[in-house]
């Protein structure tokens, strides 16, 4: 045991090293944007090193003005999507999952499969019917369409995950709660949310990432330059000259990622504990 001991002690720094090195890797991509964003604009592919030869901040006004419309329109236009996306994927999947673990009706388990058939469906697959129903009821064009489908809790994903959770919670605290004189909605708002805040918040923080990062939905259904959300205007500020001024591209992405990484190390205590929780269940 002793000699275990020692490997492993011998082993710890060059595990170590080789977990920064891949991290390193990892990040590269990313920190060789954030050095371009302060870099000139002639220099970015003519010196892709990481250590900048001349240091300026220009490349953020001139992008942030660079469109039509300043590019904190643009923020707040995905804002607006991924604020009624999350609201939405939290209500309609919470109360699914809350159906699917603790209701009992017919043909339960042949529509808890069904829903999870729908996660193997790529988007391109429902992305034609969908676009022909909103524009039959002349929604396209406005925020609508990326908003409704999670008021419906079409992601399967986040249904699954909290079922998963849900069913690990203790029946115990559903009679109790009955003896106490509460129904289902009493159940669901008093015992079953409280408890389930991490899967909760997973929810919320998956959700906003890929709402925030989707570019193809945003652009099938926004064709009015003032809706144009933040993925869709960084695509057209390439379009916008003959010439991309590749400085400010960079720097409107570095901005861009900016409420990625806020909301995720806001709720990185959360998601991990939902993670972890859920996949002991």
């Amino acid at each position: 045991m002793a000699t275990n001991d020692v490997r492993t002690e011998r082993r710890r720094p060059l595990v170590h090293l080789g977990l920064i090195a891949f991290g390193v890797l990892m990040l590269y991509p990313l920190i060789w944007m954030v050095v371009s964003s302060v870099k000139p604009t002639p220099e970015i592919f003519r010196d892709p090193g990481l250590i900048p030869h001349r240091v300026t901040f220009e490349n953020y006004p001139e992008g942030w003005t660079a469109l039509p419309r300043d590019f904190g329109h643009y923020i707040v236009n995905s804002l607006i999507v991924v604020a009624g996306s999350v609201a939405g994927n939290l209500v309609a999947c919470s109360l699914a999952a809350y159906a699917f673990a603790r209701l009992r009706f017919r043909l339960r388990r042949f529509w808890f499969a069904v829903m999870l058939g729908t996660m193997m469906l790529p988007i391109h697959v429902v992305i034609v019917p969908q676009y022909v129903m909103f524009s039959q009821v002349g929604l396209v064009n406005s925020f609508w369409p990326l908003i409704l489908p999670k008021l419906l809790a079409t992601d399967g994903f986040f249904v699954f995950l909290m079922v998963q959770f849900i069913r690990g919670l203790p029946r115990e605290l559903d009679d109790a709660a009955r003896l106490d004189g509460c129904g289902h909605a009493g159940i669901f708002l008093r015992i079953v949310i409280p408890l389930a805040m991490p899967a909760l918040a997973t929810t919320a923080i998956f959700t906003f990432i890929w709402t925030w990062n989707d570019f193809f939905s945003q652009l099938i259904y926004l064709t009015d330059p003032d809706k144009y959300t933040v993925p869709v205007a960084l695509r057209t500020f390439v379009d916008s000259t003959t010439e991309t001024r590749w400085g400010p591209v960079f720097a409107m992405s570095v901005v861009a990622l900016a409420p990625i990484f806020g909301f995720f190390l806001a709720g990185q205590r959360y998601l991990v504990r939902g993670i972890a929780t859920t996949g002991l269940k």
